[in-house]
């Protein structure tokens, strides 16, 4: 039998081949657990089926107002029902889901709905004072729906023609729910921080949004029915895929407004609650958090920690209050997170240390992703196994975005020779897993040394007073850069620059060792990154340090 047989007459046909969306695991659970609880808020209890139902009303009632397949809706939602409806609800019209981070300034939000050419926007009551400036600057008209959450008892006023509940009270629960006819097509859009210049819309499909829902799963092990706690914004990369996620596992999804530390382990002790996903700055939190809030907590709880490399201190504090956390890695355009730091038995016999290590680094590639690699990005080459030789992290798959929307110069740019270059630079350790050693715009290069910013926040988390440190180049006559530290203390620790030097001066070599310290809360976006531009126009507005 010739080998080309097995592609005469099997072709693709309805009984074979369906287009991958995330869409169809919200019907699954609502045909299969339809009485499970799928969403808690506060007081509020909905079904696997009243979400299922709801979404499609959302989708009839966009659909009633003109929206067709690629036009965009943008939502300025908390982690509510609302906003998980809406990865639903919005997709299944054909149209594109756009969540806008809810700590922007009006000029930002103003310039990413008419980027993305917002035709609805779906907004919290909580955040008219931006919303309502920005639709003044957008020089249009778009339909404005509010959601006002009982669970919000805040000042804040309705702009919409109507309250979300009235806009899908009406609509049909029988909105067709049909998957995309092509896997690639858009699902949703999510601008980048934009620190320097305006930000990037980063283009999400169908069948990437499919694949990571599903790797979150299987790369960190939850099973079924889990109870997950929304720490993590939903507006930050579609909650790094998990209200995908959370329909697939056909678990419970317990809402949170704010991060607080207390809200948090009231929550994990009230309702079981088994995962949650957040940055380094949130797990710190919990891991200083007063002994007594965690009491009546005794079951396991397992946490993803990312965003920024973890400090080994962080997680070290996090396993000592018995948590298992796993630093996942990614970015925006990778769906958020498309490496884990897989975890392998005979680590646990390890001493903490060692497995604060271990477990300290980005790790491989996620089960749907097919690579990551450190390369150097002049040849393209990879860099040899040798915890040594420094590259740049590079993605390459169904994980990494379609591209920027309306910037093909900087698709292009991301897209050179064949992977997604993240501007992270790394090294490829002996057992072939990746360590980042800092941000490509990070790195200090003081009298031709070479200083890793990630490396000297490492040192500063080990001492007992600080509770979270960005280190930033200074410009210097004499060195040219020198590295400048700004360190937030734990509540009610006390400390001082000389004993940090001194702290420094015992665990670095000297010409890492920062020339300041600077002390106070510091700058962090929604999802608790460090705003290191912030710090760094800080420090050139410091004095030449001798």
């Amino acid at each position: 039998m010739s080998h080309q047989s097995y592609n005469v007459d099997l072709a693709k046909c309805e009984a074979n081949y369906t287009a991958l969306s995330p869409l169809t695991f919200l019907e699954r659970s609502a045909y299969i657990y339809p009485q499970r609880i799928a969403l808690i808020h506060g007081a509020r209890r909905q079904t696997w089926l009243q979400t299922y139902r709801r979404a499609r009303r959302l989708a009839w009632a966009l659909v009633a107002r003109g929206i067709q397949r690629g036009d965009t809706v943008a939502v300025m939602l908390n982690n509510t029902p609302e906003m998980f409806e809406c990865h639903f609800g919005v997709p299944v019209t054909g149209a594109v889901l756009n969540t806008l981070n809810t700590r922007l300034d009006p000029d930002t939000v103003a310039f990413m709905l008419n980027h993305g050419d917002a035709r609805v926007l779906i907004t919290d009551r909580e955040y008219s004072h931006i919303v309502k400036p920005a639709l003044e600057k957008i020089g249009r008209s778009i339909i404005v729906i509010d959601v006002d959450d009982p669970e919000y008892t805040g000042s804040g006023e309705r702009l919409g023609e109507m309250d979300y509940e009235a806009f899908i009270g009406n609509a049909s629960e029988l909105f067709p729910w049909t998957m995309p006819d092509d896997e690639w097509n858009a699902i949703s859009l999510n601008y980048t921080s934009g620190t320097t210049g305006n930000p990037k819309g980063v283009v999400y499909h169908h069948r990437g949004a499919y694949l990571n829902a599903l790797s979150n799963i299987v790369s960190w092990g939850m099973p079924p029915a889990s109870v997950y706690l929304w720490t993590l914004p939903m507006f930050h990369c579609n909650g790094w895929c998990f209200p995908w996620t959370m329909a697939a596992n056909s678990g419970t999804n317990v809402c949170l407004r704010k991060v607080d530390a207390k809200l948090i382990f009231d929550a994990i002790r009230e309702y079981k609650v088994t995962h949650y996903c957040g940055a380094p700055i949130v797990h710190a939190m919990l891991a200083n958090a007063p002994e007594e809030w965690r009491k009546g907590i005794n079951h396991k709880v397992s946490g993803l920690i990312a965003a920024a490399p973890p400090p080994a201190a962080v997680i070290e504090g996090m396993a000592k209050i018995g948590f298992d956390v796993t630093h996942v890695y990614g970015l925006t355009e990778t769906y958020g997170p498309a490496a884990v730091c897989a975890k392998h038995p005979e680590w646990e016999q390890m001493s903490l240390a060692d497995q604060v290590t271990k477990n300290g680094r980005q790790g491989v590639r996620y089960h749907a992703e097919e690579g990551i690699s450190v390369l150097d990005p002049a040849t393209m080459q990879p860099v040899a196994w040798d915890n040594d030789a420094m590259g740049e992290i590079m993605f390459r798959g169904n994980l990494v975005m379609k591209g920027y929307l309306n910037n093909p110069k900087a698709t292009e740019e991301a897209f050179a020779g064949g992977w997604y270059h993240t501007g992270d630079l790394a090294v490829m350790q002996h057992d072939g897993y990746v360590k980042i050693k800092d941000r490509s715009k990070d790195v200090i290069i003081s009298g031709g040394e070479n200083i890793s910013s990630i490396e000297v926040e490492d040192t500063l988390y080990k001492h007992p007073a600080v509770l979270a440190a960005a280190v930033v180049a200074a410009p210097d006559e004499k060195w040219g850069e020198v590295p400048c530290a700004f360190i937030e203390l734990k509540e009610g620790s006390q400390t001082t620059e000389h004993e940090i030097m001194q702290f420094c001066r015992d665990n670095m070599a000297r010409f890492k060792i920062p020339k300041q310290i600077i002390f106070g809360a510091l700058p962090k976006t929604s999802t608790g990154k460090i705003q290191k531009f912030i710090l760094r126009e800080r420090a050139k507005s410091t004095t030449s340090f001798e």
